[in-house]
Parts: C-alpha cells; sequence; structure tokens
C-alpha cells in the first residue's frame, strides 16, 4: 500500500526531528571535549612557562658559575 502525501510528509518531518535531536546530542559532545581540550592546553601552557622559567634560572647559574671560574 502506497503512503498518502500526508504519511509521506508526517515521515519526513520525524526524520527531520530525529536528524535534529542527534545533531543537537553530538553538538554538546562536541562543545563538552572542546572546552576539555580548552582547559588541557591551559594547563600545558603554564607547565610549559613554569619549565621555561626554571631552564632560564639554570642558564643564568651556569652562566655566573662560569664567569666565575
Amino acid at each position: 500500500m502506497d503512503k498518502t502525501p500526508i504519511q509521506q510528509l508526517e515521515q519526513q518531518v520525524d526524520q527531520l526531528l530525529r536528524t535534529g535531536r542527534r545533531l543537537r546530542e553530538e553538538n554538546l559532545l562536541l562543545r563538552s571535549q572542546q572546552a576539555a581540550w580548552l582547559s588541557e592546553r591551559a594547563q600545558l601552557v603554564e607547565k610549559t612557562d613554569i619549565a621555561r622559567g626554571r631552564i632560564e634560572k639554570m642558564v643564568s647559574r651556569l652562566k655566573q658559575l662560569d664567569e666565575e671560574l
């Protein structure tokens, strides 16, 4: 039995609604992942800055020791 145009339209609307829900859920997941990655990036930048500072201090100390010798 063929579907009437109204039934076809209802089916298409249902499919669009399902697609919309799926995309909304996917969007929420992606936003959550983005927030986690941004947080991780901020932590890595901070650690890099700390390491850079320590290395600069060590280089400075080595230069001072070299000058003393």
